[in-house]
């Protein structure tokens, strides 16, 4: 399993805190049970988000820069 990117740890963990203050401003929520399932809900509303984050694609062979060994004419033929 890839480990996650710092935009998805950044995200999913910005959604998860602020979705439960608004969960429970607007809620009201004051027992127990309330506020866990508020926090259940944070947790998978920030899991979510999370996992919806594009992970950056890797880099294409044509945009490698050229090594000793290879010609640019060798470069395109590869490319193609």
């Amino acid at each position: 399993m890839p480990r996650p990117t710092v935009a998805q740890l950044a995200y999913g963990s910005s959604t998860v805190i602020l979705s439960t203050l608004a969960m429970l401003l607007l809620s009201q929520a004051s027992s127990a049970p309330a506020i866990a399932v508020v926090a259940l809900a944070a947790l998978v509303l920030g899991l979510l988000v999370a996992l919806t984050v594009q992970r950056p694609k890797p880099a294409s062979r044509a945009a490698q820069p050229l090594t000793r060994t290879e010609s640019a004419p060798e470069r395109e033929r590869l490319a193609a």
